[in-house]
């Protein structure tokens, strides 16, 4: 379907530059964008462009595939009130047989300007910056959401100058420079299309900006923080700090920069979407309202905030070929996500343990969870293999329920193991005077030119990797992904001196939502509301005949409760009854009998007698050393 569609695209342009060269040459010129977010409460933005034109046939795109959402997942679906007029007069426009983000119409002789209206709906849920992105209170501008743009032009040929304004006294953060600003209007320097989608802006009420550009530092970093609440604002001085050591950690783990400056636009509401997802010189991060109040903060900051922070670096400095496409219309391919997620999966926990945002037991309880996660046990790992789940991602990628024996996003905690793996390989092979550190230096290094996009291959990062340290890197990187062992890939862990256990101790912190005991034990994983995200196949509860979808209503006699449930898995142990759960499938009760006997079981690491600790050598603070 994806060469079906490119091949569309391309006919398409190559009919267009075939029909229509005066209208190509025409919109080189400076797009006038206007976006109008002061009623956002009502949940609607409204988009007013002007657009040089000539003549003639004209297609344009809505942008279709995000930069770092990986999929064709542009929310068309809420764009309304689409209208083009030229010289007072409407024109008519036709919607693409074959592609729903392709407009195309016929501009009038005579007309030189074309006016472009349409609104955008803010959506109650949706996939990343498609998902809920307004309250009453603040707003998050993602404005992939708010343009159209003409066929034919790579998209940084494509040149707007925006325009943004704001319910009264708002206030917001951004990386895009600013021209003027005046009352709730604010009015940005011309951009290229590229830059603009990659430069997200969130505003608020309630809004807190917070320089965390450590001492030293020529590069000015910060966080702009918008609640729904002003007491959710409150951040503790501990948590500042920890930033700022976040900040200069990155520093000296890149050994350069590659943004003009770098902003933490981070929303706290209970009514957005709760993701990351990362810009070359921002990040849009959400969590619910009260996060920064809860007592695991500073763990919920490590863990999205420095993720999305190192993407600044690998995701977007340097980024796969297959992902660099020249427009948001041309299909991106997926198939080294285990880079460009798996590795920042890997370092962006790495950077919350050395600047203390994670102590080094959460760290380790981490690894724990993710090892855990993937065996042994899980089945889906014995038909498909870690390749597939990345270059799959735009069609089976963000699937839900049955995980354990479908697969999902595996790429992200698999290539974290994988990379701790590299890790432990560089600092063998050389014998203690190479580590990862290197590599991050040699691939990501160099000046700093602003943002800018430096593509790799499979084969060049083999060859960065062989500049660190000499090894068969081809052979291991081919074995990881194209494994079909039911075990996890825990070379890393036990190279760096620990080893994954089970035991009844339950974790420090809840990483993972829910109580991992009933995955481990006996194979669900079951919501507060007792609705079954999943049913390990093969678990004792997958053949008591529990699937994924169904509920639980009943737990030994009693109405279902999370609490009543890890009651009976305690009380499992050998000699005792079999748990008996009362579960709902559609309209349907069922009596289900788990027979398991083996009490709680949760992940953690411990240390392997005789073996150097290498993983704390590796999440210790390196930044003034």
């Amino acid at each position: 379907m994806n060469r079906l569609r490119y091949r569309s695209a391309l006919f398409l342009a190559v009919v267009f530059l075939m029909a229509a060269p005066a209208v190509l040459a025409q919109s080189t010129q400076t797009i006038q964008l206007t976006v109008d977010a002061s009623h956002v409460a009502e949940k609607m933005v409204r988009t007013h462009m002007v657009m040089p034109v000539h003549p003639g046939p004209l297609t344009l795109y809505y942008p279709k595939w995000i930069p770092g959402e990986h999929a064709p997942d542009g929310p068309i679906a809420n764009v309304t009130g689409l209208k083009f007029t030229a010289n007072g007069k409407a024109i008519p426009w036709q919607r693409d047989k074959l592609d729903v983000f392709t407009f195309h119409l016929d501009v009038p002789a005579g007309a030189t300007l074309l006016d472009v209206n349409f609104d955008y709906l803010e959506p109650t849920n949706g996939p990343y910056s498609g998902g809920a992105s307004a309250t009453d209170k603040l707003v998050v501008i993602s404005w992939n959401q708010n343009v159209l743009y003409p066929a034919g032009l790579p998209s940084k040929d494509i040149m707007y100058a925006p325009k943004l304004i704001l319910p009264n006294g708002w206030k917001f953060g951004t990386p895009l420079p600013i021209a003027s600003h005046a009352g709730n209007e604010i009015t940005f320097k011309s951009v290229a299309l590229n830059r603009l989608v990659d430069s997200p802006l969130s505003a608020g009420e309630y809004y807190r900006i917070i320089d965390i550009t450590p001492p030293g530092e020529p590069i000015h970093h910060e966080m702009d923080i918008a609640a729904d609440s002003e007491a959710a604002l409150n951040i503790s001085p501990d948590a500042i700090k920890k930033m700022t050591n976040l900040v200069a950690e990155s520093g000296k783990l890149f050994g350069a920069r590659h943004y003009r400056d770098y902003h933490f636009l981070f929303t706290l509401s209970d009514h957005v979407a709760h993701f990351g997802l990362e810009h070359h010189e921002s990040n849009d991060s959400r969590l619910p309202e009260r996060a920064l109040l809860e007592p695991n903060a500073e763990m919920m900051l490590g863990g999205l905030l420095s993720h999305e922070f190192m993407h600044s670096w690998n995701g977007k400095f340097r980024r796969p070929a297959d992902l660099a496409t020249p427009n948001f219309e041309t299909p991106m391919q997926d198939d080294l996500l285990w880079v460009y997620e798996g590795l920042t999966d890997y370092l962006g926990p790495m950077l919350a343990a050395r600047s203390g945002l994670w102590t080094p037991q959460e760290y380790h309880e981490y690894l724990a969870s993710i090892a855990a996660q993937l065996g042994p046990g899980r089945p889906g790992r014995t038909w498909r293999d870690l390749q597939d789940t990345a270059t799959a991602v735009p069609g089976l990628g963000f699937a839900r329920g049955w995980l354990n024996w479908r697969r999902g996003e595996d790429y992200y905690p698999e290539g974290d193991l994988l990379w701790l793996d590299v890790a432990t390989i560089i600092h063998q092979q050389s014998h203690g005077t190479k580590s990862i550190d290197d590599f991050c230096h040699l691939f990501y290094g160099g000046p700093n030119d602003g943002p800018q996009l430096k593509t790799y291959t499979f084969d060049q990062l083999v060859s960065a990797l062989n500049q660190v340290v000499p090894y068969n890197w081809a052979g291991f990187l081919h074995e990881k992904l194209t494994s079909l062992s039911p075990e996890a890939p825990v070379g890393g862990i036990e190279n760096a001196g620990w080893k994954v256990v089970y035991n009844n101790t339950p974790p420090m912190t809840g990483l993972r939502g829910g109580n991992p005991s009933d995955a481990y034990s006996i194979g669900l994983v079951v919501g507060k509301d007792g609705y079954v995200d999943d049913s390990i196949v093969g678990s004792p509860a997958y053949k008591a005949g529990i699937t994924s979808g169904m509920s639980v209503a009943g737990v030994n006699g009693r109405v279902y409760t999370q609490a009543g449930l890890e009651d009976a898995i305690k009380a499992s142990t050998d000699g005792s009854q079999p748990i008996t759960l009362l579960v709902v499938d559609d309209d349907y009760y069922q009596t289900a009998t788990i027979d398991y006997h083996g009490g709680e079981r949760y992940p953690h690491l411990v240390r392997i007698a005789g073996k150097p600790d290498y993983l704390d050598q590796l999440i210790a603070a390196h930044a003034g050393k």
